[in-house]
């Protein structure tokens, strides 16, 4: 189950609201404090009888349940899902691709799309573009708010910084550390900062790379590596689990994300900024939007190992400008997507929902 979804209803489990949560997927570990968990076991496809199923199964538990408030995360399953049931009100948080790429897939994709936009009473996002596209897709524009899905700056911190960490990942003290926390899958392009590991190393060759993540392209990247012959500068870790991200984080010193495509800020960049780390990031989404170039980090070209390379060494060269980036970072996080401050908004709009029903 993703770390949004959990976060989300976390806060309102915390807040003393009963909540219940639907989901393909049992929670990692142990349950969740608080809330009530309803694994909801689907079939594939789109077929019309394990549609039916499907719905009979899931308005079965709303009747049970009786909720105030119907929430589906990501538009293309769960909101359509919750859209065909036609309880009110219903709320959507849609998360990107399934708003970017997915309506264009086919015919039928769009008028899901279309249709489950109409029926949901509010719908929220964390880009601009993203909320243009679904007013293209025919949403109506005042159901629309910006909700980010927030970091805990209290959680993610610079004092989280793990004096002790360079010795668990076989480091020497003085080895400068880059790390990427990007999905190994083609979208996120780790393959330009595999490319651009040499170049830097021709500056700092004390450097080292903590490349995080899984997915369809590790065995290709770790040969990449192997091929460019910097296997011993690169530590591919794998998944790192979520408790663990703000002391990786904070004991890094630059974080790199090359992906093609977002939706608003990447989660991952966006905890390393409250991390108080400089960030190199592509120039995609809205990244620009929440870090201007030369102030608290850089934004460069996609699939441009050269650059990529040339303005991880300047930040590896130049601690003062780190430490002066990183400040900048850690403090736009904690004016603008601060995870309490975005749930207190989502609260307050399940309440105005609440009023008008």
């Amino acid at each position: 189950m993703s770390i949004h979804t959990r976060k989300w209803a976390g806060y309102f489990a915390d807040r003393g609201h009963e909540v219940h949560l639907v989901s393909e997927n049992m929670p990692e570990g142990d349950s969740l404090p608080n809330i009530e968990f309803h694994h909801l076991r689907t079939v594939q496809g789109i077929r019309i009888i394990p549609l039916l199923v499907l719905m009979v199964r899931i308005k079965r538990l709303i009747s049970k349940v009786k909720p105030d408030i119907l929430h589906a995360h990501y538009a293309t399953t769960y909101g359509f899902w919750a859209a065909l049931t036609m309880f009110h009100p219903f709320v959507l948080t849609v998360w990107g691709s399934d708003i970017l790429i997915t309506p264009g897939s086919s015919r039928l994709a769009k008028h899901k799309t279309r249709f489950l936009l109409r029926r949901a009473d509010l719908i929220t996002c964390d880009a601009d573009h993203v909320l243009g596209r679904m007013v293209e897709l025919g949403a109506d524009r005042q159901k629309i708010r910006l909700v980010f899905f927030g970091v805990d700056t209290e959680v993610f911190t610079p004092s989280r910084r793990d004096l002790d960490f360079r010795k668990e990942m076989e480091l020497e003290e003085d080895s400068p550390i880059v790390i990427s926390l990007r999905n190994l899958n083609p979208i996120y392009n780790v393959e330009s900062l595999v490319r651009a590991v040499p170049l830097v190393l021709r500056k700092v060759p004390q450097a080292r790379f903590i490349i995080a993540g899984k997915g369809e392209q590790e065995s290709y990247l770790r040969e990449l590596a192997r091929s460019l012959g910097v296997t011993q500068n690169i530590r591919f870790v794998g998944s790192i689990p979520n408790v663990e991200m703000p002391r990786y984080l904070s004991s890094s010193d630059v974080y790199v994300s090359t992906s093609l495509s977002d939706a608003g800020i990447a989660a991952s960049t966006a905890e390393a900024m409250a991390c108080q780390m400089p960030v190199v990031i592509t120039d995609v989404a809205e990244n620009r939007k929440w870090v201007k170039d030369k102030e608290g980090g850089f934004i460069v070209p996609p699939k441009d190992p050269m650059i990529l390379a040339e303005r991880i060494a300047y930040l590896l060269e130049n601690k003062s400008i780190r430490e002066s980036f990183g400040i900048v970072n850690r403090k736009t996080i904690q004016e603008r997507n601060e995870y309490k401050k975005q749930m207190k908004e989502m609260e307050r709009a399940y309440e105005e929902l609440v009023e008008k029903t």
